[in-house]
């Protein structure tokens, strides 16, 4: 009796390891998961948007303690940040207190991040500048063109923009998203993923298409340093024209004499 004993445990503790391995999920790596969401994401964005209680009206409104960075600095846009109601549109906002001693002209960096897990359901807060003198009135104004830039890291890869401060009556600066940003959206070079339920490895990518923005999100910003001024000067900011062809372009780019001896 006390020899078959051990034996027994041993068969229970057999079945009930055969029935867990039948329990497992097959697991799969994150980046070939499908993803969570419906594709609503965006949509309740706006919605909690809506429902947020703005807190100014004018732009005298805001407080401006905050100092511009002396280099770009995240900040995350959603629920809980201040909401403005600007011209009849609501936007999450940042205002900031430019720098006294800036020697003029000066860059300020701007960077938005995809927001969503997956490239074809994400969106981009895609920023609106305002610059104001120091009795609180806009000088200058300008919806941001971002521009994709892909670098080795998270840190520089995104949607890069810039504003160029050249007024010295320039005190204070204001980012929140135009109707028009809101609705808008930004050519992506990058294509998305394909997602198979019955082949979750068989995954394939299109041609580019465009991120649309949207009311939420990080974005960086700062004064420019090195590593954003160059994502700034190559990023891609839209599909490139096509061209007529190679030959074509050597024999208007090369000196008469040559293209008409090629003749």
């Amino acid at each position: 009796m006390l020899r078959r004993l051990p034996l027994t445990f041993l068969l229970v503790a057999l079945t009930l390891l055969l029935g867990a391995c039948h329990s497992v999920k097959v697991l799969v790596p994150p980046n070939l998961r499908p993803p969570t969401d419906t594709g609503n994401a965006l949509e309740q964005a706006k919605l909690q948007l809506q429902k947020a209680t703005p807190c100014c009206g004018s732009f005298a409104d805001f407080s401006y303690l905050t100092p511009l960075p002396w280099r770009p600095k995240k900040f995350e846009l959603g629920p809980g940040s201040m909401v403005a109601s600007l011209n009849g549109v609501r936007s999450y906002f940042l205002a900031f207190r430019l720098p006294a001693d800036a020697k003029l002209p000066y860059r300020v960096a701007l960077k938005s991040e995809l927001n969503g897990r997956w490239l074809h359901s994400s969106y981009l807060f895609a920023p609106t500048t305002v610059l104001l003198d120091a009795a609180f009135q806009p000088i200058d104004s300008q919806d941001i063109q971002l521009c994709e830039y892909m670098g080795w890291s998270s840190a520089t890869t995104g949607a890069f923009g810039q504003l160029k401060v050249t007024s010295d009556k320039a005190r204070y600066l204001v980012v929140y998203s135009s109707a028009d940003q809101q609705a808008g959206d930004t050519y992506w070079e990058q294509s998305p993923a394909t997602f198979s339920a019955e082949a979750p490895v068989r995954m394939t990518s299109n041609g580019s298409f465009r991120i649309p923005h949207g009311p939420d999100g990080a974005v960086w910003i700062g004064m420019m340093n090195e590593s954003y001024a160059k994502a700034v000067e190559n990023g891609i900011c839209d599909k490139a024209p096509e061209g007529k062809g190679l030959l074509n372009t050597l024999r208007t780019a090369l000196p008469t004499h040559w293209s008409k001896s090629g003749t």
